[in-house]
């Protein structure tokens, strides 16, 4: 990578973006709330198993396709990923979740002036704007490499599960980030599968993290909004 890519990447992917990102679980509370998560080996499962049944299969996958057509600036695959994926939130967290990030990045996005109109135009409006189509504009438009954006992606988004972990299990900021470094062989792997995987085969049918999601919404203690 270029350094200039790899500085706007850092920067893009860092858990400093204002975004609210540290304010959501996807579903980890509810799973901690029910028992499913009570120490460093079923929170490692946890995550391992979303990583790969959800995130890989469906929201990396289609991050990947947004990418690709915000480089060619195909405002139709743009639309229709955009569409789909807005379509996949099956709760009203997972949809408040993506919307809310997706509207404060693509405020970022414009703030900073770093999409020409023709990229800033193939955003849906600002209250239909997840957070793949934000993210996939900001790295088509700083010409980050779509690989390199993907593993950033997929790595923070195991990182603000880690720090749920340590917050909520808890677990220890050391045994936090030894679960960070155990996770590399599947966040790569789960990048490989997200560039690989046919429209098709792709999808994000998970009921039982749908029910804890709907559970959470109603759940009386929680610090998270999903």
């Amino acid at each position: 990578m270029q350094a200039a890519a790899l500085l706007n990447l850092l920067q893009f992917a860092s858990p400093a973006l204002p975004i609210g990102a540290y304010s959501y679980s996807q579903g980890l509370e509810g799973a901690l709330e029910a028992g499913l998560v009570t120490d460093a080996a079923s929170a490692g499962a946890w995550i391992t198993r979303q990583l790969h049944d959800v995130v890989a299969q469906w929201d990396a996958p289609v991050c990947w396709r947004l990418m690709h057509a915000f480089s060619r600036r195909d405002a139709d695959a743009v639309a229709a990923w955009s569409e789909r994926y807005l379509a996949s939130r099956d709760t009203a967290e997972f949809r408040a979740e993506s919307l809310q990030m997706g509207y404060s990045l693509s405020r970022l996005v414009a703030e900073l002036g770093i999409a020409d109109p023709d990229m800033a135009g193939m955003l849906p409006p600002e209250t239909e704007t997840t957070l793949p189509v934000a993210y996939a504009c900001a790295v088509a438009a700083l010409d980050i490499p779509p690989q390199e954006a993907l593993l950033a992606m997929l790595f923070a988004w195991a990182e603000n599960q880690v720090l749920v972990c340590v917050k909520s299990v808890p677990l220890g900021q050391v045994a936090g980030q030894r679960m960070l470094l155990s996770l590399r062989d599947e966040i790569a792997a789960a990048a490989r599968h997200a560039q690989q995987v046919a429209d098709d085969d792709m999808g994000n049918w998970a009921p039982a993290l749908s029910l804890l999601s709907m559970r959470h919404e109603t759940q009386y203690s929680r610090l998270y909004r999903s």
